[in-house]
């Protein structure tokens, strides 16, 4: 019966910590597993580009005219959707 109390410790812990964690990791493998060239995307580091070449581990990522960087595919935060809403759609109503 002492050990119960432990044990639901160990559950929450769980549920709360560890599960989100593993969810979050494997959305970010898929997200990495699917880029490919033409693809808008955000580094960690905060860059924009334009996916123009995919090498294995490596991406060639174009963020201005005739200028590429060679980064690490794990790098990619997420992709950039450029649908901004229209300024006539104001989220914000008054």
């Amino acid at each position: 019966m002492s050990f119960l109390p432990i044990v639901l410790m160990f559950g929450v812990l769980y549920m709360v910590m560890i599960r989100p964690q593993q969810k979050r990791a494997r959305e970010h493998r898929n997200l990495v597993g699917s880029i490919a060239a033409g693809d808008e995307i955000v580094t960690t580091a905060g860059i924009f580009g334009v996916v123009s070449e995919v090498e294995g581990d490596v991406i060639w990522l174009e963020v201005a005219k005739d200028l590429e960087l060679k980064v690490l595919k794990g790098t990619v935060d997420r992709r950039f959707d450029e649908h901004a809403p229209d300024e006539s759609e104001d989220p914000i109503e008054d």
